[in-house]
């Protein structure tokens, strides 16, 4: 079957209605309680000066043309249109939109869950063919019954704000999408007792934010990732990140509800006990511990998760230090990896680059330098000594918890560490203006939800980012390495080069921000092809991804080959046992099902579309002739 991509680039006759470009920038930002995904209003105003900043800077034009919904391979139109009207039939008209309509980007507070707003390919290719809204989980059940029925990739969400790693788009084009968070949104439990809660996918970390302090719960604190716009659930599953001692959200979890592919309902741990009062208390129950392959994976659709909240530490101090040259990263890095794992260091702290000290100022590139390739190194310093933290190279952002004497000593222990770099600066947080970055990540330390981070995505008009994020133990060789191997290929394809080093436990995160203009072309095509060979490159070495972007799972998955891809092959099996007609989010994480694979639906070098040639049929008319993904090439 040829791909249908190139065939529907052609005008729809039907009619729509859409926003004009000025129409939504002017558009009014959705606020909580009155839209679940909303900004808390204590942000609105600085919402407010973010969109207008990521306005200013789109130079991208709207294509106002009508489209015809995109089908999904392996179902004649007439067919799907029929199926959908099925659908529409089942969960209320309202609850089934066909994606026919202009595709529009908008920005984080009011983002599409259609397609990628910060697309990397063409912006046809990774798109929904419609969106569908369950209000609970019996009409979860029968949208997975309908898929099965009809053989329709559906494709779960819960808010659609994972920005930078494809955001609400399918992987398999024309899926439709199941938007659970704008009707499965509520709060459905805090326990001020045990420090736990139990939320639906709908549910951002500014809605339980919110919720905590309207209760008067100041008892208890949300981890929160730097934007705290996202899903609760959405975040934990794909195992992001936070920046209190609960930072590690996925170990933080207890207890799930999951629809399995082939409609079955189960709840993890003690939730499988009838009557139990301990499903947020503890999260293994009897027997095999399952939550684990419902987290990056294609197994079933969380629709209830249980979260274990911080107790207030009953004080806290923000700090931060800089250093002045680039080889001081490999002592750094040994002087934090005991003071870490010891938790002097207490929190998920950042190590960042003089390159992002200038980005998140939220001004755009032009302003420093208008030449080609990366912006010099001495025009960086240049910018950062005259921003209110001065020149530096480094800058850790750091937190300590508890009471005033309990934390001098701390701080004290960490100040004469940090000091054993020459030229070490512990900065005066009294002489920073009041909207300075430090102040943003006082905030999330303290498990207050900030938006300050979008100011980055400002470097490049029409701003979209894509990380590589590569794990590696706390030593400075491998900081040494992977920031050598970083900034090679950046230099070798002409990107800015944006390192932060996030410090857990006893491993770390480089994650590199690639900033590029999704308007142009040769920028996306630099952008995805530095990706693809950091990640091939940091392979060899050893480094494997702890999270990826949709275009770049199947190439991620591949570097997981121990003992002949035995780890992909699981998941396989796995794949085919739970969801025998691969309906559901074909292609994530790079876990094909049967139907799909060997048709040349992954991507990886050379071979950007992201679409094969055809599926399988159903259950009943599998056989076992398909090869592996895992051992091929």
């Amino acid at each position: 079957m040829t791909s249908p991509l190139h065939q529907e680039h052609r005008l729809s006759q039907r009619e729509g209605i859409t926003m004009s470009a000025t129409d939504e920038a002017q558009s009014q930002i959705p606020t909580l309680p009155a839209s679940h995904s909303g900004i808390p209003t204590y942000l609105l105003e600085k919402a407010q000066r973010a969109k207008q900043a990521v306005f200013d800077t789109r130079t991208k034009g709207r294509n106002e043309r009508q489209r015809l919904p995109v089908v999904p391979q392996g179902i004649e139109r007439h067919v799907f249109i029929k199926a959908l009207v099925e659908l529409k039939d089942e969960l209320g008209e309202e609850n089934v939109e066909i994606n026919d309509k202009p595709l529009v980007d908008g920005w984080y507070m009011e983002h599409p869950n259609t397609h990628d707003m910060m697309t990397i390919l063409d912006e046809e290719e990774l798109v929904a063919s419609a969106v569908v809204y369950p209000g609970n989980v019996e009409e979860v059940q029968k949208i997975v019954a309908w898929a099965n029925k009809h053989l329709v990739p559906i494709f779960p969400i819960s808010m659609g704000r994972n920005l930078g790693y494809g955001g609400a788009a399918p992987r398999v084009r024309g899926s439709v999408t199941i938007d659970l968070g704008r009707r499965m949104n509520k709060i459905l439990d805090i326990n001020p007792e045990d420090y736990t809660c139990l939320v639906e996918p709908g549910v951002s970390f500014y809605g339980l934010y919110e919720a905590l302090k309207e209760r008067g719960y100041d008892h208890m604190w949300v981890d929160t990732p730097d934007l705290g716009g996202g899903s609760v659930i959405g975040n934990t599953v794909d195992r992001g990140v936070g920046y209190t001692p609960y930072g590690d959200h996925w170990a933080c979890h207890s207890g799930m509800e999951v629809v399995l592919p082939t409609g079955e309902v189960i709840r993890t741990g003690m939730g499988g006990l009838p009557g139990n009062n301990t499903w947020q208390c503890f999260p293994y129950g009897f027997g095999p511990y399952s939550d684990g392959i419902f987290s990056q994976s294609n197994f079933g659709i969380v629709t209830k998760m249980g979260m274990t909240l911080m107790p207030n530490p009953g004080g806290y101090e923000s700090f931060m230090y800089t250093f002045p040259r680039e080889e001081d990263l490999a002592p750094l890095i040994e002087i934090i990896r005991p003071l870490r794992i010891a938790q002097i260091l207490e929190n998920v702290a950042q190590l960042r680059h003089v390159a992002q000290s200038v980005a998140v100022l939220g001004r755009p590139r032009s302003e420093f330098y208008t030449g080609s390739g990366p912006v010099p190194s001495s025009i960086l310093h240049e910018a950062a000594a005259k921003s209110p933290i001065g020149d530096h190279t480094w800058a850790y952002y750091g937190m300590s918890y508890g009471p005033p004497e309990i934390r001098a000593h701390k701080l004290a222990l960490v100040d004469s560490s940090f000091r054993k770099i020459p030229g070490a600066r512990k900065i005066d947080p009294a002489t920073l203006p009041a909207d300075d970055y430090f102040f943003s990540r006082d905030k999330i330390a303290a498990g207050i939800p900030d938006i300050h981070e979008l100011r980055w995505v400002n470097w490049t008009p029409n701003g979209s980012h894509i990380a590589f994020s590569p794990v590696s133990p706390i030593r400075g060789t491998d900081a040494t390495a992977l920031f050598k191997l970083g900034k090679d290929l950046h230099d070798k394809y002409n990107i800015d080069f944006f390192p932060a080093f996030i410090v857990g436990l006893r491993e770390m995160h480089l994650i590199v921000e690639i900033v590029f203009d999704r308007a142009n072309p040769t920028k996306k095509k630099e952008s995805l092809d530095c990706l693809r060979e950091l990640v091939h490159e940091a392979a060899k070495l050893g480094y494997g991804e702890y999270r990826t972007h949709l275009v770049l799972m199947d190439q991620v998955a591949g570097t997981y080959r121990w003992n002949e891809g035995a780890m992909g092959k699981f998941n396989e099996k796995l794949k085919d046992a739970l969801d025998p007609n691969s309906i559901l989010a074909p292609g994530r994480c790079g876990i094909w099902g049967r139907r799909y694979r060997g048709r040349g639906w992954e991507m990886g070098i050379g071979k950007e579309e992201s679409e094969g040639d055809g599926v399988g049929g159903g259950i009943s008319s599998i056989g076992d002739r398909s090869v592996p993904s895992w051992l091929q090439g």
